[in-house]
């Protein structure tokens, strides 16, 4: 039977810990990370595509800084639809040069994506969404010397951290609905969708901060209607007690289970946080189910077979 399908990809899908993230080595970690996602293609399912944007936008915002004086300054969120640019190419290509091997014969397009926020968001006022490369400790002070802001990102290092306000709706949602319904496999809000906000006459003001892809694909899915949400990412299983002697793997919970585990701090904020609160608000809008899981091993998890399995009740 044919779903209709949210699958977000995490930045690992892309760059792989202790890459340098070359052109190149996305592409082949792509051929990898969508293997199961075009079998779910091929199964007949109607599927629309996010992306995280965390390392390649932080690229971005290091060539505008190291170019400033030579060329134009970009603000943020013109540097995330830069990484829409970059990185949907990368994956409609990818995903046609698939499907076109497996003789599958569905059209893939990139949605540039805006979504609005709202001005008077607190968010916008306290960073912390990761961007950029990972950094020893003695990077991040000479970083903050400068006047960046930078967290410790799930043990790995030290990462820079700016504004993430909450996604209140997709700018393009219609198009990009009439697009799904018709068959095309869309790619859409990447990097959680360029930041604007409605001025009083009803113009898009452009917002400098970058929005978590997590809780822009679920806005997405509730407006697709989705029966599914795959949350693609470094894990094959949300862990409970991360990082202690006590830690141990989820294979299934229930909504409410999700609600109480985020309010004992199970997850931290930038990581794992993010994708429980993007699971619960879609769970809540009518979604049936969500999976976090290794892109990997989407096939085997969307059987049931291993991931982390979220259900209303």
């Amino acid at each position: 039977m044919s779903e209709r399908l949210v699958i977000a990809l995490g930045g690992n899908a892309l760059i792989k810990p202790g890459q340098a993230g070359t052109i190149p080595e996305q592409l082949a970690n792509l051929e990898e990370s969508l293997g199961g996602v075009v079998e779910l293609i091929h199964e007949g399912h109607r599927i629309a595509l996010t992306h995280g944007n965390g390392p390649q936008v932080g690229n971005i915002v290091i060539r505008v800084e190291e170019a400033r004086g030579k060329a134009y300054d970009l603000p943020l969120d013109v540097c995330v639809a830069q990484s829409q640019g970059e990185m949907g190419y990368l994956i409609q290509r990818t995903l046609h040069n698939l499907l076109r091997r497996r003789g599958i014969a569905r059209p893939v397009a990139t949605v540039l994506t805006q979504v609005v926020v709202d001005r008077q968001d607190p968010r916008l006022h306290s960073p912390t969404k990761p961007i950029g490369p990972f950094y020893t400790a003695a990077q991040a002070d000479e970083l903050r010397r400068k006047g960046y802001t930078l967290m410790e990102d799930a043990h790995r290092g030290y990462r820079r951290v700016v504004p993430s306000p909450l996604p209140l709706r997709l700018v393009e949602q219609d198009v990009i609905l009439q697009l799904f319904e018709s068959g095309v496999i869309v790619i859409v809000a990447g990097g959680g969708g360029i930041p604007v906000a409605l001025a009083e006459d009803g113009t898009l003001v452009g917002i400098e901060a970058v929005i978590d892809k997590d809780l822009a694909s679920s806005l997405l899915a509730t407006a697709l209607r989705a029966d599914r949400l795959l949350d693609l990412t470094a894990v094959e299983k949300v862990k409970l007690n991360f990082g202690t002697p006590h830690e141990r793997d989820i294979e299934r919970m229930t909504l409410e289970e999700a609600r109480r585990y985020l309010a004992e701090g199970h997850f931290a904020p930038g990581s794992m946080g993010p994708k429980i609160e993007a699971a619960i608000a879609f769970l809540q809008g009518g979604g049936r189910e969500v999976i976090i899981t290794r892109p990997e091993v989407v096939l085997a998890a969307f059987r049931g077979h291993t991931g982390t399995h979220i259900y209303p009740e």
